[in-house]
């Protein structure tokens, strides 16, 4: 070693300072080490150190013999392997085997550093009583052996924490010890790899320890981590003793030292580990600091032992060295005997210090006065001081804050940051100096020392369980019930068993569980399917498997935080140690028992298939303490979860574990130091480790553990069994409870065992069908008609016999006993009474609710398959009206207390209304209103309106706030209401921000309007001008339940009401887009515009629910204007319609939108049923709630007497007024229809493109350029147009002013866009295909081509030269060459057989023939032309023959004996006649609505309207379908045959035979020839030009003599003498006219498609637009027949529109324009020539080139634009100057240009694709979809446009479509859009046997609600003046009479044409 380190005394600091240690032989005056030059190691044979060794060990003896006891200055107890060391005499740490005898010292470590030490040998890790008794350890050094280092070590280490505890581990000194030869290196690692390895405290040793450098090392390492235990044995404690003080007297310094070192045993730390059971003598104190949930490390304390203290003062201590002092002290007690010596009064010592430990917490949180007089709701039901959410919460008002938060729902209230009470404003934490803070040293002592002695009794924050169950202890049973129905919300475990902080009982808190329902969906696999079933009811009545969760002992691991990784591993359920704000020290959770339960979601990612509920024992279950809950919660569990630090047979748990593992129930043991996996023991008991695995893997198993055995047979548990545990005290057992739980089941009794929807019908007959009658009649007060004064007494009678019926019968039981229970139980039973009331009744509507959910999912789901199916069969039907009978019964099942307040209003009403002078004694109905108005001022929210018949009793709610005003005196009341839609949230943020009890379970949604009184405090009362918030909660608006038996009425008036009752109104949206509410406050709008006599001036607040972007609110700062825009619109609009004077939004309803608009984040933190509410939720209704009140302050609010009179007001006024306003909100539509232009647009601007594509490859192909086309190249092609388009798409949806109602449709628009791209690329690739196709089977002709033309040009050649010198004039040149030519031609043609031409007319006729249909039949078809017009005919019915009926009547009169009456034979057979005749009836059309003409006119025979329909839309159908079949056949490549017709001619006749089949009558022959030929003329046109284009593509005569003019030209000009390259330029231009003129007008076309699409008003718009234009042009042509196509179908009507206007635009109105576009496309076509001709000339003069060269130049500059022919170019080899044939062609192309410019504009219409077909294929490619009552056409610019429904604005009589009146021959002159909003009925089928109610026309099935039909009294005159022109036309076609209810009114005769197109333009705007 050093010099520096051989002078350092084990346990220095190592640096070159020498510290001096006292001794004794320093006190006896002997010389130090330094003085006789001797250290205690140099060399034995010195003999100097002999002789002071000798000296040293003679004092050491004689201190040994002394009898003053001397204190061992460091006491090590060796641990671990006796085979790790040598025990031998040269062991310099151990001398000998035996050294248990702590007087002992070792004098060989004497010897070595002149210390004291004292070395306990426990080798072999002894059993508990061989331990010493009394002693104190500093360390302990645990022995390992190399080779075994890993298990000793682990082994080691378990021992020492069962035996002394976890705390013991930080006294550990790890020695490796290894032979001299061996390597280390490898054993240190595996060390290092174990996480509680700390190599700081670990040493290494030979063996034999005889190695003196090595010991030393070891005991400096030692004194190291004694210093690091206590900082008072810091080096920079030490002191040393200078040379002259220790010579002086011993006796006053040893006197000095031994007071110090009491000082410092009184304030010194020790840790007191006992071995005995913690079970024993009630060791709280024991079970406290070890409990697993509050700390990992226990609470130190100041506590010296009396007798140490004592032996200090009594003896005097033979160490001068406070360091020496203080290290004694820092020691490790190893008392393992004190029980034998425990005073038996342990246990209620123990007690006594609990119970002063609870009253001083109680007094911390300022709660000690509410232990008694407990806290109630009325505490915290009141408007209070907003809650902060920075560090400001004083600890005095914990419990207060907590409550708050726990009201919001926030769950962070178990944590909430303390604010130190201080006088310091400074809230930087304060932190200690070190004494060398202020000194300018450079050496790091100070930084490595412990720093100074804090105080380590400082007091530490309340722990949060503490304050939790302190506001527990201290609250009364309904602030306890409202409080752990709150913890339910949040997710925690509720407190199941609690003792008494007084008197130690264990109460069960079973009322305040009352409330809870929980919910859970179970699933249950079965062979291929898992269906899920839901389940929901109040928790105490929940039969469910209970896991409880036992400790015992201390462990490491946390059994809190385990469980909550089986219940949701996100949110601790349980809270644990792990959780923020977690102390070491609790008082008030041991022996608690919580609760929680798994709520399964029926989902594949489960925990459990079905409800478990765990119950979590806090403490260590072995303690006397906690025994009972834990026998308690043994007997009550389906399976216990032990959890043990280890698992021995010598453990003092082992009884426990035993008992446990040997009882019927099924048991799982987690050990902590093993680290098995899973093993089953026996049947139901289970061992799983703990050791080395992560808390998920073990989770896991302990999941599939748990599953498997609740799989099998077992156990479950009841919250309401505990009321049978004599040992249990229950809160329900309290006399006033038991009060109010007797009247309540009394006043249930009644109904148990009843169907609750048929509950109300008896027992509350008031507010059934008298009630509603009552209203119904009321409202027509308002609206009366005809004879108003009789029709006013009649109505004004029938009220009052509707109220005395309701006094008569309002004598039920039921609200007998209900509203004498009220009168006489005092306040506080009749609190228990009401709660129990609502209690018991949920129980009873609970399981019929669940029952009646569970079936409405699956028949809604089964509905649902059906659908998708497209399944229309009768099952279909009746699983709807099951569902329908369902969603009624889900209605009448609700029931709850509002039911009966309300029947107790109509009650009051009834009899106040029939008031009569009574004598003496006031009857009970005087009392209702006084009952009521104590229950509303108590916090009971009232109802307001009746969501059932959606009426508000004025009568009770005027008397009932009048007895609130003569209570409280007529205060003042801010009223805040809310609006929204049905489900998003209205009750829950109310209930949240103020504490109230509106009703927000899933199952009873609110219904009308509910107000509830909420005071303010008093702290800050005085800021505000009123006393209470009076809120109102409503219903959803858009209710899906009330969809069948309400309208958009209902919601208007609620929507009004609300607005106009509310200072401020919170407008409750769900999600971020307000669309969906901008209906509803435009109805507002203009409501509160009608009624300015009430002088409304409301505000309101928009809230955005659901929010998930925290950012919301920033990003929606243009949102907020766009939405401040629409509303200002709104206004204006309405005050247009109201002749008001307002600008803006904000004139009618007090609003600003910076202000006004709040953002929400979504409630559940997580998916429901085990999410928790999301903090941020909570912080959004805080931030909302002081909005409120901010803006509340600066409102006087209003008198309760003045909120009476308002009701009335209002409500009066909204039945003055009739709000129906059914139209759709409009500026909705004009942003809708804007946007189908846009789309217009848009898809023009692909479809242009795809026709310029379409037009560049057609040339190529054409040429033999390309043989393939690939999707891929298409949209490349594309791309930039594409991508153009979408950036345009993306800046109108976000910049556009109404980008904000936009956003609905963005997705779709942007999908239709992508679906129009894509499929007109196929579309573009399947014509290209074909002329690939066309090309390569011309193949064999082109082959031929070649050699036709060389021997045409060269015989043209030879007869130019041969007739050149003896032909002169041209006459005879033509002759000579028409004769030759028809040789050349037959020459060329020999060797093929000619395409004929082919007769159609022909071929169907032959058709017809084999069908069997005579000649005669097929030329009068003919000659007659009827069948062009088949599907136009009016009546169908003369091509039909009814089928024979006999089979008919034979079913109609079954046998005499099937007959329920068989003696009345006469009545038998009257039914059967009747039944006969009324299928004659149906036969006859007496079906749907449509009726044939009786009385006068029974011979004549029609067909109803629906069944003209039928074969309409049959004949459409089959013309298609043929149509479409044999334009799949290959006639342009493959050629004509007239098997195509034979096959349509099949298929027809199938297609009648099947439709034939599925009606009562048949078709006559006449039918079947009009419909063959209809379908074959459909084809006709199609046919013959495909046979052209095969003939002209394949036929050589045809091609040859398509030539013949060029080769004529040819031949005149060699017979001119004219050279080669004349003749060859006169050849290419020729050609390239050919070419030229074909370019020019398929562009043209284009263009002149687009400039038509841009320009043409009827072309420019959307679908609503075209359809107005189609009108207009109708009314000014005034032809019957174009009107009828229309009628009946209408697309043919626009095609043919689209074609007469586009002839009319291109060769009429803008003919000049379609020639300049023609004379655009000649010019290019003739520039291209230009540029053409001087590439190829120019590049073949600079190389050299030949006529093949210049050809194939030139071809290539065209080819992206002409369709040029093959030239070839072998007879003209001769031509070699280029610039005068550029000069020939030149000369050529200015003829060519001159013929282009002067074509007809007629040849643009015989191009490949023209400008009306496509135009056609932009603007038809809409929805064609037909009202089910008039069929007017869909005017959705759309093909698909769901989800929005079918509309148009040009409804019409349905008896332009040929309805008719049932029974008559009357056609129908009502509009569908007028019946809609009448309360007439109709028959949705001919088959119908029920009509249903126009207004509610959706619920008549699919085709009916695919349709908004809105009413509205536009006048449509278009179709009053078309019905009154063309009347006669329409009873001739139709065969039926505008008479009698279809009489037409006078009015609409004087309607002109020209009314009518303006009435077109009023729709459209």
């Amino acid at each position: 070693m050093e010099e520096n380190t051989e002078n350092t005394v084990a346990g220095g600091d190592g640096g070159s300072e020498v510290i001096s240690v006292t001794s004794e032989k320093d006190v006896r005056g002997e010389k130090s080490e330094a003085e006789t030059g001797c250290h205690p190691v140099n060399d034995p044979n010195d003999t100097q150190c002999s002789k002071n060794t000798e000296e040293e060990d003679e004092r050491t003896s004689t201190s040994e013999r002394s009898d003053e006891k001397v204190m061992a200055e460091l006491t090590l107890v060796l641990l671990g392997d006796p085979d790790s060391i040598e025990t031998d005499k040269h062991n310099l740490l151990l001398d000998h085997d035996k050294q248990t005898n702590v007087e002992q010292f070792s004098s060989k470590l004497y010897d070595l550093c002149g210390r004291q030490i004292c070395v306990i040998n426990m080798l072999g890790l002894p059993n508990v009583d061989k331990i010493p008794l009394d002693q104190t350890a500093h360390a302990f050094v645990l022995l390992i052996e190399n080779g075994h280092h890993s298990s000793h070590y682990s082994a080691g280490k378990q021992w020492l924490e069962r035996t002394f505890g976890k705390e013991s581990l930080s006294y550990v000194m790890t020695v490796m010890t290894y032979k001299s030869d061996e390597n280390c290196e490898h054993a240190l690692l595996d060390l290092k790899a174990n996480p509680s390895f700390d190599e700081k405290r670990h040493h290494m040793c030979t063996r034999s320890m005889t190695n003196v450098n090595e010991i030393i090392e070891l005991l400096k390492k030692i004194d190291v981590m004694v210093s690091e235990n206590n900082p008072q044995c810091s080096t920079g404690e030490r002191t040393e003793v200078k040379e002259e003080q220790k010579m002086q007297d011993h006796t006053s310094p040893k006197e000095e030292t031994i007071t110090k070192a009491a000082e410092e045993m009184k304030t010194a730390v020790e840790i007191e580990l006992k071995c005995d059971q913690p079970n024993q003598y009630g060791n709280v104190e024991d079970s406290k600091k070890n409990d697993e949930d509050t700390a990992e490390q226990p609470e130190i304390k100041p506590e010296p032992k009396e007798t140490e203290w004592k032996k200090a003062q009594s003896s005097p201590s033979p160490y001068t060295d406070s360091r020496t002092q203080a290290m004694h002290q820092s020691g490790f007690d190893l008392d393992v005997g004190g029980k034998n010596t425990m005073s038996l009064n342990g246990s209620e010592e123990n007690k006594k210090k609990r119970h002063q430990e609870n009253k001083k917490l109680l007094s911390r949180l300022h709660l000690q006065d509410k232990l008694e007089s407990k806290m109630s709701p009325a505490d915290f039901l009141r408007v209070g001081q907003p809650l902060k959410q920075s560090n400001e919460t004083f600890e005095k008002d914990l419990p207060q804050t907590f409550l708050q938060r726990l009201m919001m729902l926030d769950y962070r209230a178990r944590y909430i940051p303390v604010r130190q009470e201080t006088s310091e404003v400074n809230c930087l934490q304060s932190f200690p100096e070190s004494d060398s803070f202020n000194r300018d040293d450079s050496d790091l002592d100070a930084l490595y020392s412990i720093g100074p002695d804090l105080d380590q009794s400082k007091q530490t924050h309340v722990h949060p369980m503490d304050v939790q169950m302190a506001v527990f202890h201290c609250s009364d049973s309904f602030l306890k019930q409202n409080m752990i129905t709150k913890l339910s919300q949040c997710q925690y475990a509720l407190p199941l068993l609690v003792p008494d902080p007084v008197s130690d009982d264990i109460e069960c808190p079973l009322w305040a569980f009352r409330q809870i329902t929980k919910t859970w969906k179970i699933s249950e696999k079965k062979e291929n399917s898992v269906p899920v079933t839901m389940k929901s009811m109040p928790i105490c009545k929940a039969e469910t498997p209970l896991v409880s969760f036992f400790r015992l002992g201390s462990l490491s691991l946390s059994k809190s935080q385990l469980m909550n990784t089986l219940i949701n591993d996100r949110h601790s359920t349980f809270f644990h140690r792990n959780c923020a704000g977690s102390t070491k020290s609790r008082h008030l959770m041991d022996g608690v028992a919580e609760i929680a339960w798994y709520c399964p979601a029926g989902k594949p990612n489960d925990s459990f298939t079905d409800c478990i509920a765990f119950c979590n024992l806090h403490g260590d279950s072995q303690s006397e303490l906690i025994k009972k809950q834990r026998e308690i919660l043994t007997e009550k569990s389906s399976v216990i979860v032990l959890l043990l630090p280890t698992l021995e047979k010598s453990q003092g748990s082992s009884a426990v574990i035993q008992t446990l593992y040997r009882s019927t129930k099924p048991l799982i043991i987690l050990i902590a130091d093993n680290d098995c996996g899973g093993l089953q023991m026996k049947p139901g008991k289970y061992k799983l480790g703990l050791k080395d695995r992560s808390q998920s893997d073990v989770s896991e198993e302990l999941k599939g553990i748990i599953g498997k055995i609740l799989s099998g047979p077992h156990t479950t548990f009841q919250l309401e069994s505990l009321a049978e545990v004599s040992a249990i005290r229950l809160d329900e057992n309290d006399s006033v409870c038991q009060k109010g739980k007797s009247a309540a089941m009394e006043t249930v009794k009644m109904i148990e065992g009843m169907d609750v929807s048929k509950i109300k019908e008896k027992f509350l007959p008031c507010q059934g069908q008298l009630w509603h009658d009552w209203c119904r009649t009321n409202k027509e007060l308002y609206h009366l008609k005809g004879h108003i004064e009789k029709e006013k007494e009649q109505k004004g009678k029938k009220l009052m016999e509707l109220r005395q019926k309701q006094c008569d019968a309002s004598c039920s039981e039921l609200m007998k006993w209900f509203t004498k229970s009220l009168l006489d139980l005092p306040s506080t039973n009749k609190e228990y009474f009401l709660k129990w009331t609502q209690i018991l009744i949920d129980g009873l509507s609970t399981d019929d609710l669940s029952s009646i959910l569970q079936n409405y999912d699956e028949t809604w789901s089964e509905v649902l398959d059906l659908k998708r199916k497209h399944d229309k069969s009768d099952l279909l039907k009746k699983k709807q009206v099951v569902l329908e009978q369902l969603s009624k019964k889900l209605q009448s099942a609700t029931f709850g207390l509002e039911h009966i307040f309300r029947e107790m209003g109509q009650i009051y009403e009834a009899h106040k209304s029939q008031e009569k002078p009574t004598r003496g004694r006031q009857p009970d109905w005087v009392k209702y209103p006084e009952l009521a108005a104590d229950l509303m001022i108590s916090g009971y929210p009232m109802e307001l309106m009746d969501g059932d018949a959606g009426h508000v009793p004025l009568t009770w709610i005027s008397s009932l706030l009048q007895e609130v005003i003569k209570k409280l005196g007529d205060q003042r009341v801010f009223v805040l209401s809310v609006l929204g839609v049905q489900s998003s949230g209205k009750s829950t943020m109310l209930n949240a921000m103020f504490g109230l009890q509106f009703a927000v379970s899933a199952g009873r949604c609110t219904k009308g309007a509910y107000m509830q009184l909420v005071k303010l405090s008093d702290q800050i009362k005085q800021d505000y001008k009123f006393d209470y918030l009076l809120v109102v909660d409503t219903e959803g608006l858009r209710a899906l339940e009330l969809a069948g038996n309400t309208t958009l009425h209902h919601d208007n008036e609620l929507a009004t009401f609300v607005v106009g009752l509310g200072n401020m109104t919170l407008i409750n949206i769900f999600g971020e887009n307000p669309a969906d509410m901008q209906d509803v406050l435009q109805i507002v709008v203009q409501a509160i515009m009608r009624m300015k006599k009430i002088k409304l001036s409301p505000s309101c607040v928009f809230v955005h629910q659901n929010v998930t972007d925290i950012a919301a609110a920033e990003k929606n700062m243009d949102g907020k204007r766009r939405l401040q825009e629409k509303l200002d619109k709104m206004a204006q609009l309405a005050a247009e319609e109201e002749v008001c004077d307002v600008e803006c939004f904000s004139d009618v309803i007090a609003f600003d939108v910076q202000e006004d608009v709040k953002y929400f984040a979504q409630l559940w933190e997580g998916s429901p049923p085990m999410a928790p509410p999301n903090p941020g939720y909570s912080e959004s209704v805080q931030e909302l709630k002081n909005i409120i009140l901010s803006k509340a302050s600066k409102s006087p609010g209003i008198p309760l007497s003045h909120f009476s009179s308002k009701i009335q007001d209002l409500w009066k006024a909204l039945m003055n007024e009739h709000f129906v306003f059914s139209f759709k909100n409009t500026q909705e539509i004009a942003a809708y229809r804007k946007l189908e232009v846009q789309y217009g647009n848009w898809t023009w601007t692909l479809r242009s493109e795809m026709l310029r594509i379409e037009n560049q490859l057609h040339p190529r192909i054409e040429k033999g350029l390309l043989d393939k086309i690939e999707n891929s190249y298409l949209m490349k092609e594309m791309n930039k147009t594409y991508e153009e388009l979408k950036k345009q798409m993306v800046t109108y949806f976000e910049e556009d002013r109404d980008k904000d109602m936009l956003v609905q449709w963005r997705g779709q628009f942007e999908n239709k866009i992508k679906e129009f791209h894509d499929e007109h690329i196929r579309e573009v690739k399947r014509k290209l295909d074909e002329v690939i196709q066309q090309k390569n089977a011309r193949k064999k002709l082109d082959n031929k081509k070649t050699e036709f033309e060389n021997k045409l040009l060269q015989k043209s050649k030879e007869l130019a030269h041969q007739l050149k010198d003896v032909v002169e004039n041209e006459e005879d040149f033509k002759a000579q060459f028409d004769f030759v030519w028809s040789h050349w031609v037959a020459e060329l043609t020999s060797d093929t057989i000619p395409i004929g031409d082919i007769n159609l007319k022909e071929d169907q006729s032959t058709v017809l023939g084999d069908l069997g249909i005579e000649w005669s039949l097929i030329d009068e078809s003919r000659t007659s032309g009827r069948y062009k017009n088949l599907s136009e005919t009016g009546n169908f019915f003369g091509y039909a023959t009814k089928k024979k009926y006999h089979k008919h009547f034979k079913e109609s009169y079954p046998p005499q004996e099937s007959q329920a009456e068989p003696k009345n034979t006469k009545k038998g057979w009257t039914d059967a006649l009747k039944s006969g005749f009324n299928y004659v009836k149906q036969m006859a059309g007496y079906a749907s609505t449509a009726q044939i003409q009786v009385g006068n006119n029974e011979s004549r025979n029609n067909f109803n309207h629906e069944e003209q329909n039928l074969i309409r839309s049959f004949i459409n159908n089959v013309q298609q379908e043929s149509l479409k079949a044999v334009k799949s056949k290959p006639v342009a490549t493959r050629g004509y045959t007239s098997t195509y017709l034979q096959e349509v001619a099949k298929h027809v006749q199938e297609k009648v035979t099947h439709f034939e089949s599925e009606r009562k009558y048949i078709f006559k022959k006449e039918f079947i020839v009009d419909l063959l030929l209809y379908v074959f003329d459909s084809a006709t046109s199609w046919l013959l030009q495909s046979h052209k284009t095969y003939k002209e593509n394949n036929d050589a005569l045809t091609y040859l003599n398509s030539k013949k003019n060029e080769y004529y030209n040819i031949f005149k000009s060699y017979c001119k003498g004219n050279s080669s390259a004349v003749v060859f330029g006169e050849m290419m231009c020729e050609r390239l006219k050919v070419s030229a003129i074909e370019a020019v007008i398929d562009q043209t076309a284009v263009d002149l498609a687009g400039h038509m699409r841009s320009n043409f008003p009827a072309f420019n718009g959307n679908r609503l637009n075209l359809e107005k234009h189609v009108l207009t042009s109708l009314a000014e042509k005034e032809d019957f027949g174009q009107f009828k196509t229309y009628i009946k179908n209408p697309r043919k009507q626009v095609e043919a529109f689209i074609k007469e206007e586009v002839k009319n635009y291109i060769f009429t109105k803008q003919k000049d324009k379609a020639l300049k576009i023609l004379k655009k496309n000649v010019d290019e076509i003739n520039n291209l020539f230009k540029q053409a001709l001087f590439e190829a000339t120019d590049k073949v003069n600079n190389q050299a080139g030949n006529i093949d060269k210049w050809v194939k130049v030139f071809s290539t500059s065209v080819n992206s634009k002409l369709t040029l022919d093959t030239i070839f170019c072998q007879n003209f080899r001769d031509i070699n100057r280029f610039d005068f044939l550029k000069e020939e062609i030149e000369k050529g192309l200015k003829s060519i240009n001159k013929e282009m410019n002067s074509l007809p504009l007629d040849k643009v219409m015989e191009c490949r694709q023209t400008p009306d077909q496509i135009l056609i294929d932009q603007l038809c490619n809409c929805c064609w979809e037909r009202c089910p009552f008039c069929s007017a056409v869909c005017t959705n610019t759309l093909e698909n446009h769901s989800p929005d429904k079918h509309n148009v604005p040009f409804h019409r009589p349905s008896g332009v479509e040929g309805w008719h009146t049932r029974g008559t021959v009357d056609l129908v002159i009502d509009f569908c859009t007028t019946l809609v909003g009448s309360d007439r009925r109709f028959y949705p089928s001919r088959d119908s046997k029920e009509s249903v109610h126009y207004r509610l026309y959706p619920t008549a099935g699919e085709k009916y609600a695919s349709w908004r039909i809105t009413a509205d009294e536009s006048k449509l005159t278009y179709w009053k003046w078309f019905v009154c022109r063309f009347q006669k036309e329409l009873e001739a076609y139709y065969d039926l009479k505008f008479q009698g209810k279809g009489e037409i009114p006078d009015e609409w005769r004087s309607y002109k044409r020209k009314n009518a197109i303006e009435s077109l333009d009023d729709m459209v705007k």
